[in-house]
């Protein structure tokens, strides 16, 4: 990097003192102070998204806070009003940014990687980071009533033949309710809009092209009307088509104000049929009467392109829809409509965010991490998504650089144990066997983590551990984190199962390395009276305990690398749940500052493995409490407004841990043992028979199904054994434990209740 070069320093430190500028090279010496010296100290993946993010909040700066008159997003009427509990002072803000509502909901098709994006108040981007369409009421007299300003507003989530997302603007004189979905038309991909007016007289609904999306302002330079005035062409490139022309179209440029402001007008705009915005604020309307749209809705197509070939219309072969694709998957049945809701739009946003690479979300965090890869495909996988896990694999080994590393960024050390864990699991609950060039990639990486542990003897805080890193970036400033090493400890231990029935030596070899690895990361725990949590583990041997503990968890769960109820992640979960937590929830102080879902479900997961079960049904509820009404969660969630206020809207990861929460609730693996029912609450059987499955296990597919009786209940174990059945322990809270092997494929359980 430049500052790196020492002519390159003196150079910058000489300008920015003849200028009158504060030092950058000093300051950034300063800002390392706060982190263990590392070969990475801020990846330039990170950087180039900070600044990109930034970039557009300094546009939003510029645009947003002179042009209060306008109509804007959802957020933006929300952050800046004074008198909702979402402002926030813009005096000093660097740049004007979405902190306090990220919340959106992506359509899709199975296997298509592009996404419309709806937000909470229906604003619909059809194009990735585009411009969007909006749907006010025009009435004949009075102000116009937009969404984002106005009115009771519904929105959910729907999956059948296809996903789509259903929202209800409800005000006094009127109703506009649309539905957005995508749909293959010829091979192409279209974002569809069905808008229908259920309510309303004497008026017109409009639909509107505004240059923004709920991350800011999306630049619209030109917008001219199709030749038979039944849509728009955006940009020269970009198309909106009606199934019908409207009444009237406005069009505006921003010196003339926003189109919001013209809709009274009496000029006659039948002649312009084309504007330029130099600003790159050029907005639409296009108005239809009200009462047309109240039996017969309008339809609106918008062709999708390909962000990476902006002038590219993607084309997709024959691909199978939503039926199929949800077909393969575990089916549950509660008797708690929102337990069984989550379940069913988190098995499908799974399937969403995996058309080949798997994404943790459909906007902000389109892109590709090991990380949320091998979390998302793990529950992918043991809903029985193999295919599409197995499509997902095959690009892992294409990443790996030529020394062994799974890079999706630099500096992040836990990669390699995350794409080696993924592998086992899929070897693990498939009974498969690897292809070789997957094999191949796992000893290549084994090879990287042999070489990337610092010497037993540095003079470090980090001997034998992984080097300083900034890991999952939300555990502080770089450190030796933990987390890298306990993925290290798994990658080493799951390359030595699965290399174990062909080259025994080097297996054995994994396995005593893991063991030295795990023996470094303990010896090296701190244990001062400085650490002020006894028994915990922090998030790196330098750390005193903070939030950041939370990535020493990933050795109970889901690495399972320290036996059920050990005592210091029991400590370590003891301490989060005291210091770290906000109504029922984990708060990630650093970096997030938000309530995380994820992992206060990492949490739970702790807590389920140790028995203390009300303790994860209440984390359960605080996490299904935080969801939106379209069943989704953002990375983040802000403590007051419950919206999102990091990352991306629609979180893979947190769907993700709500499909293994439950599952684990009604099947979990520990060593050689099958746990049923251990976290499986009274309402989900109580009133009608609850069941999972057929869900993967290392033992074959299995199904649960727990059905109340007069005298206690009955647990019935479905088992597609794939050798010998493994015993099993049935541990449904309440009623009395029982412990077998069994002898066939279906077993019944008959328990009675402890009280």
């Amino acid at each position: 990097m430049l500052l790196n070069s020492r002519p390159a320093r003196f150079l910058i430190t000489r300008l920015a003192r003849a200028y009158g500028f504060l030092d950058p090279v000093s300051l950034v010496a300063r800002m390392r102070g706060f982190a263990q010296p590392s070969e990475v100290a801020e990846p330039i993946e990170l950087l180039r998204a900070g600044m990109l993010f930034h970039a557009r909040g300094l546009v939003n700066t510029k645009a947003i806070q002179n042009n209060l008159d306008w109509i804007w997003p959802y957020w933006v009427e929300k952050q800046f009003n004074p008198a909702d509990e979402s402002f926030i002072p813009r005096a000093f803000s660097f740049s004007h940014i979405n902190l306090t509502h990220r919340n959106w909901t992506a359509v899709g098709w199975p296997g298509v990687p592009w996404y419309p994006i709806v937000d909470p108040r229906g604003l619909v981007t059809p194009l990735y980071d585009g411009w969007s369409l909006d749907f006010w009421f025009v009435p004949e007299n009075g102000p116009l009533l937009a969404p984002s300003k106005s009115g009771e507003f519904q929105q959910s989530l729907a999956l059948t033949d296809n996903l789509v997302v259903s929202s209800i603007a409800t005000w006094s004189a009127a109703c506009i309710a649309t539905k957005v979905r995508l749909c293959l038309t010829g091979g192409e991909p279209h974002c569809r809009v069905s808008v229908l007016a259920p309510a309303g007289e004497r008026g017109f609904v409009a639909v509107v092209l505004r240059p923004y999306n709920p991350e800011g302002i999306s630049f619209v330079h030109n917008i001219a009307l199709a030749s038979d005035r039944r849509g728009w062409v955006v940009n020269k490139r970009h198309t909106v088509e009606f199934d019908r022309a409207p009444v009237r179209h406005v069009l505006s440029v921003y010196k003339e104000g926003d189109v919001a402001q013209r809709l009274e007008e009496t000029a006659d705009f039948s002649e312009l049929s084309e504007v330029e915005c130099p600003v790159g604020l050029a907005t639409a309307a296009a108005l239809f009467p009200i009462a047309e749209l109240q039996d017969e809705p309008l339809e609106l197509s918008i062709p999708l392109y390909d962000e990476l070939h902006p002038g590219r219309r993607p084309r997709c072969p024959a691909i199978p829809g939503w039926r199929e694709a949800m077909a393969p998957l575990a089916k549950l049945q509660v008797g708690d409509r929102r337990t069984q809701s989550l379940f069913d739009l988190a098995a499908s946003t799974l399937v969403l965010l995996t058309p080949e690479d798997a994404y943790p979300g459909p906007y902000t965090y389109k892109r590709f991490w090991f990380r949320d890869a091998a979390l998302m495909l793990n529950a992918l996988l043991t809903l029985g998504g193999v295919e599409r896990t197995r499509r997902a694999l095959a690009g892992f080994a294409p990443r790996q650089r030529r020394d062994g590393y799974f890079l999706s960024q630099e500096g992040e050390w836990d990669s390699n144990g995350e794409a080696i864990w993924i592998y086992h699991r899929f070897a693990l609950l498939t009974g498969e066997e690897l292809p070789a060039k997957w094999l191949e990639a796992v000893k290549k990486g084994v090879r990287w983590i042999q070489r990337k542990r610092l010497p037993l003897n540095a003079h470090s805080p980090g001997a034998g551990l992984f080097p300083a890193g900034f890991s999952a970036e939300h555990l502080g400033p770089n450190d030796f984190y933990y987390w890298d090493d306990f993925w290290g400890v798994a990658g080493l231990r799951c390359a030595a199962d699965l290399l174990a029935a062909t080259n025994a030596q080097l297996a054995d070899g994994y396995r005593r390395e893991a063991a030295d690895f795990l023996a470094t990361i303990e010896r090296s725990v701190p244990a001062g009276l400085e650490r002020r949590f006894p028994g915990a583990m922090p998030a790196a041997p330098t750390r005193r305990m903070d939030s950041g503990a939370i990535g020493s968890l990933v050795a109970d769960y889901p690495l399972q690398i320290f036996p059920a109820g050990d005592t210091r992640m029991l400590r370590t979960a003891d301490y989060l749940r005291e210091h770290s937590s906000y109504a029922g929830g984990f708060f990630q102080h650093m970096i997030h500052s938000g309530i995380n879902a994820y992992l206060t479900l990492h949490l739970a997961q702790v807590w389920l493995r140790a028995g203390e079960v009300p303790r994860v049904w209440a984390m359960m509820d605080c996490v299904a409490r935080l969801a939106s009404p379209t069943g989704q969660w953002p990375e983040a969630i802000h403590p007051r407004t419950r919206g999102g206020c990091m990352g991306d809207g629609q979180h893979g990861w947190a769907a993700a841990e709500w499909v293994m929460i439950i599952r684990n609730c009604f099947v979990r693996e520990e060593g050689d043992v099958l746990v049923v029912a251990s976290g499986v609450r009274p309402e989900w059987w109580q009133d009608a028979p609850a069941s999972l499955g057929p869900v993967l296990t290392p033992f074959g597919p299995v199904t649960v199904n727990i059905t109340g009786a007069p005298e206690g209940v009955a647990v019935r174990v479905e088992g597609e054994w794939r050798n010998a059945a493994p015993p099993l322990q049935i541990r449904l809270p309440g009623f009395t434990s029982l412990e077998c092997v069994p002898s066939g494929t279906t077993t019944t359980f008959q328990l009675t209740s402890l009280l």
